[in-house]
């Protein structure tokens, strides 16, 4: 079903409270609890929750992880997927979750940016969380059907503007970075083109595979063996970089400059959690994270493996909300 754009909702009360949020996470960082919370932790299963559907980006990054941290600790890690309503029915959950540090939260792009399409959460992305790691960054690629005949960004920008809102655009999901991305591309164009809004990746790329709809921007991993299976063609990176699987495809932002979106995944924990169980859990992540076949395994499909202290997941969040609020006003996004 085409995803229709409805009234642009107030984001200066939004804003306030992001930056407010990030200035109370930032703080919570900083206290010490005593270690005797993080003496004997853990010492029973632990639980990631991942609130979309199975096979995503998020998904595969949590389970490859959370198997690390299954050998470090000695205990089972257990990935419970809880798709719905674009991550906010699993995270709405993971908000009230005991702050014990045995469920933890996978999250994806959205969790930055949905206080900016949903009028109401139950939950504060900032205020509510402490963030752990960030884990992986990914670049997205804007693919085609090769039927279109398009094969760079200038044959793809005469087609979408030749045929207006006949052109349409797959998206994974309402609030999605791919969705996000598609939308900024719109405004750089301009273009008039039609987004059609799929319950997951899987079926969008399907669907672009097989000519029912002309192009998709999704992330690299998900689409990189159909781009060189000839199933898809790639016309751009949205990194401003040319990645090492697709040495031969330009950024979008040699047509446009500044033109710039990333997927991401990052892990985080109810807000209270005590630091040195935060502490405990960011080493185990990061040194998974630092494994070669775990590095390997996502280097191949052209993600960034990264691991970083809670602080700078924190800033993360912020300049990622600051960047995309701007364009969910602008293209006038709201989900309910």
């Amino acid at each position: 079903m085409t995803q229709k754009t409805l009234r642009s909702p107030s984001c200066s009360r939004l804003g306030l409270a992001l930056t407010f949020g990030l200035a109370w996470a930032l703080a919570a960082l900083s206290l010490t609890p005593s270690a005797a919370h993080a003496d004997d932790y853990p010492n029973r299963p632990l639980k990631i929750v991942v609130p979309y559907p199975a096979g995503g980006v998020t998904d595969m990054v949590a389970r490859a992880v959370g198997a690390k941290m299954s050998e470090q600790f000695g205990l089972p890690v257990i990935v419970e997927n809880q798709p719905a309503a674009g991550g906010v029915v699993g995270t709405n959950a993971m908000a009230k979750a005991p702050a014990d540090g045995y469920t933890l939260l996978c999250a994806f792009d959205s969790f930055a940016t949905n206080p900016f399409t949903y009028k109401t959460l139950q939950h504060d992305p900032l205020r509510d969380f402490a963030p752990i790691s960030l884990m992986v960054k990914s670049p997205q690629v804007l693919v085609v059907f090769p039927g279109t005949g398009i094969k760079s960004m200038a044959d793809f920008m005469r087609v979408a503007k030749e045929e207006g809102d006949r052109f349409a655009f797959a998206t994974p999901g309402a609030g999605t970075s791919s969705r996000l991305s598609t939308e900024l591309l719109k405004q750089f164009g301009p273009l008039d083109s039609t987004i059609v809004t799929y319950k997951g990746g899987s079926q969008a790329i399907t669907d672009v595979m097989g000519g029912q709809v002309s192009a998709m921007i999704v992330s690299v991993n998900l689409v990189l063996q159909h781009i060189q299976t000839g199933r898809l063609r790639a016309v751009g990176v949205s990194s401003l970089k040319s990645i090492q699987q697709l040495p031969d495809v330009l950024p979008i932002a040699k047509t446009f400059a500044g033109f710039e979106a990333q997927s991401w995944s990052g892990m985080l924990v109810p807000a209270g959690t005590p630091r040195p169980i935060i502490d405990r859990l960011n080493a185990s992540i990061n040194k998974a994270l630092a494994a070669p076949d775990l590095r390997d395994k996502f280097t191949s499909q052209g993600a960034e493996v990264l691991g970083t202290t809670p602080e700078e997941f924190a800033q993360w969040l912020q300049k990622e909300s600051s960047k995309w609020s701007a364009v969910i006003r602008q293209r006038h996004i709201q989900l309910d």
